[in-house]
């Protein structure tokens, strides 16, 4: 198949993913956003040759365009120069994988400009779902998760005959480096320990994310928008192998699960060529490599983020922002080693409490609103810990 990418987050772990899959299928790369990762940029304007490549960082854009004068490359920054990656004319499939809430503006902008979304960066409908769902419906866009425990239940939903037969989703959580521990042995926890994922190689704030399992706290929100599901009926099992990625469950309590060795390309392959499969550059799953496979409940209270989105969704409205905003300016602070690992899950918690204004959201300036109010309240309270 002939598919035409902009793909949002060249650079990072799902992006260079992505341009993996497109060495392997006939696809053409129309433009490449990232942040500031300029010198795996230019390698990658040199290898695919993209129209138009954005670099939100501003001295690093100008520093790209000097170092690709010799190329017909346009190079624009910042987030109007993302956005305009998003919603360039020549791509109809945009592949957002930037990392937090930067991501939600290019969404939109994709949507409005009626090119089908392969979503990775879950952000985008943890603070904006209700108005990404109405933007996608009301330009007729289709959007594809990429997540691998999204992509899990969209590829088994492929066999659902009809949505009330469908009773709850499963998502399968890895239970991350410090599965089974209580909360006095998280107490001391380096970002070096946290930043240790079993299974999966990722970016720095998703690994601190599974660690803590706010990430499982964010795609419970996530799959309720993508699948149209209450929060009441999707559930969450540990299973330390990564193998199962999560399952369905119908109303006659069969349950159908989608299995594969832990490599994104999968999800990202599949999000791309949709609703066809090509052959992939993943390993083949041999069970009998693994020869058991275990599953057991979350602590959610040991691990208070996954409390944290729980309550954040049962709220609606901005708490979800509100969490997700409280958790990206936490994570940083324990990556700069300025509070523990348990304070994350404390100040996301309190965050969402302190997030009253649980109304409607009308309008991006909202979702932006209560982020930035979450963010000064994390930034406070750490002020007077």
């Amino acid at each position: 198949m002939k598919r035409f990418l902009s793909i949002l987050g060249s650079t990072g772990s799902i992006g260079t993913q992505t341009l993996d899959v497109v060495r392997g299928l006939d696809l053409q790369v129309c433009a490449l956003a990232a942040n500031s990762n300029i010198t795996l940029l230019e390698n990658q304007i040199r290898e695919f040759k993209p129209q138009l490549v954005a670099v939100f960082d501003l001295d690093a854009a100008k520093k790209l365009k000097i170092a690709v004068a010799d190329t017909p490359v346009k190079v624009v920054a910042g987030m109007d120069g993302v956005c305009e990656a998003a919603a360039i004319s020549s791509a109809d499939l945009v592949l957002n994988s930037v990392v937090g809430m930067v991501g939600l503006k290019p969404t939109l902008a994709a949507i409005s400009s009626k090119k089908d979304v392969a979503l990775a960066n879950k952000e985008t409908l943890v603070a904006g779902g209700a108005l990404v769902m109405n933007a996608a419906k009301e330009n007729n866009v289709k959007i594809f998760p990429v997540d691998s425990e999204h992509s899990a239940i969209f590829q088994c939903l492929q066999g659902c005959p009809e949505k009330k037969a469908l009773k709850r989703l499963i998502l399968t959580a890895s239970g991350g480096p410090f599965f089974g521990k209580n909360i006095d042995e998280l107490q001391s926890v380096t970002p070096q320990q946290a930043l240790k994922h079993p299974n999966w190689s990722m970016g720095a704030k998703i690994t601190i994310d599974c660690a803590t399992m706010m990430n499982k706290g964010l795609e419970i929100i996530e799959a309720s928008w993508l699948f149209d599901m209450p929060a009441s009926k999707i559930d969450v099992v540990v299973h330390r192998e990564s193998v199962i990625h999560s399952m369905i469950e119908y109303e006659d309590n069969s349950v159908i699960a989608q299995l594969g060795v832990p490599d994104m390309r999968i999800p990202i392959q599949y999000a791309i060529t949709y609703p066809q499969r090509f052959p992939s550059p993943v390993k083949q799953l041999d069970l009998t490599d693994y020869g058991k496979l275990t599953f057991f409940k979350p602590d959610d209270q040991t691990f208070a983020c996954l409390r944290a989105c729980k309550r954040a969704i049962e709220l609606g409205g901005l708490a979800p922002a509100a969490a997700n905003g409280a958790n990206e300016v936490a994570v940083k602070l324990f990556l700069n080693n300025q509070i523990s690992f348990t304070n994350i899950g404390d100040l996301v918690n309190q965050a969402v409490t302190n997030q009253s204004n649980v109304k409607n959201i009308s309008s991006v300036d909202d979702i932006l609103q209560a982020d930035e109010d979450a963010r000064n309240f994390v930034l406070n309270a750490v002020g007077q810990l």
